[in-house]
């Protein structure tokens, strides 16, 4: 267990001498105090605000990460305690031991604050922006889940559940062809991608949550859509799907964040396209699909990274889906899969041993979607999200829904609603 906020920091304090730890030092009192008071993130953070029609319940807190209210009062004045450290020199801290301890204390920060510590100084900034300390989190298993959505063309939102707060997301850039066509999103590192098509061919759009901006991404060796994909930290796996010609493909690409490149895998043994994918047991699966415009796939197949290798599943999603219907809605909790029965509004579990499905319960009542389009089913860290909402002729609410998965049926928290549109066109849950 944890230690709490203020005991960490002052563990940490107490170690350094007082000139070298100055630039964390903390009001207290101000922190008891200050809980509703916003915060000058890189990426703009606005405090929700409880819907007037629906009530929500308090979201969830993170298990892993301590919760600092605020830090702005220490960061404003963190250069007046009568010393004369130069606090915009970029080597401030970067003796061995500055270092150490800033990292060290930062890797237990949640990292809805690493907007108002790069505002200190540039080596701050620097160290924020460099992506090094996701990369020292995801080797230490610290995550915090953010689910990212969009109900509009050019518009995406963010919600912080361990936080309860919304995140504004920079618009996309106006480009006409790619926002009339579809997309396929995907999280994986800090980035965002989001694939569509432009003219005659394919781009990718990448919003980076260290730079707080969009900027184009790297397309794929056989561009695609409608294919299935999933990640598992650093890298993630997209198989299937159309090329520009309309062609069915078998094909599969892993793609690594951290150099941001694609690499070509072996291709599995049906193609497919409207399939799903997913991770579980450190394995790569994809689910469902349709091998022609008319016909479907039930069986699923395995690809295991560290023999390179695909396997079939016979009937691992049937009845999960119609020929006019989304994709299979699935995600994984704790390597358990579940999956969102769109047509019964149900829960189902699917059982490894047996490789069979087993209902749990209802979906959220007010999450309605238009044969499985319009809703997202996501794993959010130990949670299941189920974001949607009913529609309505004056514009819609979208509501997040969570459940921990536990041995009896679905109990739905709402832990955030706001006036958007109902219908969510993409979903992407980045967990760093």
């Amino acid at each position: 267990m944890l230690e709490s906020d203020s005991d960490f920091i002052s563990r940490v304090l107490q170690s350094s001498s007082e000139q070298e730890s100055n630039w964390i030092c903390v009001d207290y009192d101000f922190l008891e105090s200050s809980g509703n008071k916003k915060r000058p993130l890189d990426e703009e953070v606005e405090e929700h605000e409880q819907d007037d029609q629906v009530k929500r319940k308090k979201s969830p807190q993170h298990p892993h990460t301590p919760d600092i209210k605020d830090v702005q009062h220490a960061l404003e004045n963190s250069d007046n305690h009568g010393n004369d450290v130069d606090y915009n020199d970029p080597s401030t801290f970067m003796n061995p031991l500055d270092r150490e301890l800033t990292i060290s204390c930062l890797l237990h920060l949640s990292r809805s604050y690493y907007g108002t510590v790069a505002c200190i100084n540039s080596s701050f900034r620097s160290l924020i922006r460099s992506g090094e300390l996701y990369q020292l989190r995801r080797q230490m298993e610290i995550a915090e889940h953010w689910v990212y959505f969009s109900c509009s063309v050019l518009e995406w939102e963010a919600y912080d559940p361990y936080r309860a707060c919304w995140i504004t997301v920079p618009k996309m850039p106006p480009t006409e062809s790619f926002m009339c066509s579809d997309k396929e999103s995907l999280a994986v590192g800090t980035d965002l991608l989001v694939f569509g098509r432009e003219l005659n061919s394919y781009i990718v759009l990448r919003y980076s949550i260290l730079t707080n901006s969009w900027s184009p991404g790297v397309v794929m060796n056989s561009p695609r859509c409608l294919f299935g994909s999933a990640s598992l930290g650093e890298k993630a796996i997209v198989a299937g799907g159309t090329n520009a010609q309309g062609d069915i493909l078998s094909s599969a690409e892993l793609y690594n964040s951290e150099t941001q490149t694609w690499e070509t895998l072996p291709s599995m043994n049906k193609a497919r396209k409207m399939c799903s994918g997913v991770f579980m047991d450190r394995k790569f699966y994809v689910i469902g699909g349709m091998d022609s415009n008319k016909e479907m796939l039930t069986c699923g197949e395995e690809y295991d990274l560290e023999r390179g290798s695909w396997r079939v599943i016979p009937n691992m999603s049937a009845g999960l889906n119609g020929a006019s219907g989304a994709p299979p809605l699935v995600a994984v909790v704790n390597n358990d899969l579940y999956a969102a029965h769109y047509a019964d509004k149900e829960v189902r579990k699917y059982n490894k041993d047996n490789n069979a499905w087993v209902t749990l319960g209802k979906l959220p009542e007010r999450s309605v979607s238009v044969n499985g389009w319009g809703l997202a089913f996501r794993a959010c860290g130990e949670w299941l999200i189920v974001i949607g909402g009913p529609r309505g002729s004056h514009g819609g609410i979208i509501e997040l829904n969570s459940w921990i998965p536990n041995e009896g049926p679905p109990e739905w928290n709402m832990i955030a609603s706001k006036h958007s549109g109902s219908f969510v066109y993409n979903c992407a849950v980045m967990g760093c």
